[in-house]
């Protein structure tokens, strides 16, 4: 008899960032407005669902994301460190169109592995902490559903992880707009699907910066 579980790894809403900064991990940046509509139309979009239990990166935008979901479905959100967004050593550094940061000469000294990164956090460590807390929450949620809200790049690599691909990656081509899901499904231990859906798509103004 099948035992299906639904783990939904869900990307924080648009921030308030007006100065397009790499802000990372840095506190202090929270949901624009848009973000917070965001945030509403996804807990909308789940509120019929068998969710079981929610989970939360411990920055403030993707706390901000969570919380009207935890509204919707009548949770509590638990903080867990593994969702935070990938470490990164241009955090706080201006970001022009597209990849500019990596065209700035007092950047080059950074990116001399691009398959580690060595700009920051290695892949192969997001994967691991990204699959510790995906286990975690899967083994709690068993026969139900999750939602684990994180960022990005977290988000992305394991994704690719689970679909077999490596983890060397062109920032612009990564599929987690916004506010979107990934949806990992399992059938007891085992994973037979991912997929991927924008419930706030309509709120999308265009491309991000990558990383956020």
């Amino acid at each position: 008899m099948a035992e299906t579980t639904v783990v939904h790894l869900l990307r924080h809403g648009e921030v308030h960032n007006p100065h397009g900064i790499l802000y990372g991990r840095l506190p202090g940046y929270h949901l624009s407005e848009t973000g917070q509509q965001m945030a509403e139309m996804v807990a909308k979009a789940v509120a019929g669902r068998d969710i079981v239990a929610l989970y939360s990166s411990p920055l403030e935008r993707a706390r901000e994301t969570a919380a009207p979901l935890a509204t919707a479905l009548g949770l509590t959100v638990a903080p867990d460190e593994r969702l935070v967004e990938a470490g990164n050593l241009l955090e706080g550094r201006t970001v022009g169109a597209g990849l500019g940061i990596l065209r700035s000469p007092r950047n080059y000294r950074y990116f001399y592995n691009p398959w580690k990164p060595s700009w920051g956090e290695p892949y192969l460590e997001i994967v691991a902490r990204m699959r510790a807390v995906v286990e975690e929450a899967r083994t709690a949620a068993r026969g139900h559903e999750v939602v684990l809200v994180s960022h990005q790049l977290p988000i992305w690599a394991i994704r690719l992880a689970a679909e077999g691909r490596r983890l060397w990656h062109d920032p612009r081509r990564r599929q987690c707009a916004l506010a979107s899901l990934t949806s990992l499904t399992f059938d007891r231990d085992r994973l037979v699907s991912v997929g991927y859906s924008e419930p706030a798509g309509s709120l999308a103004k265009g491309p991000r910066l990558p990383g956020a």
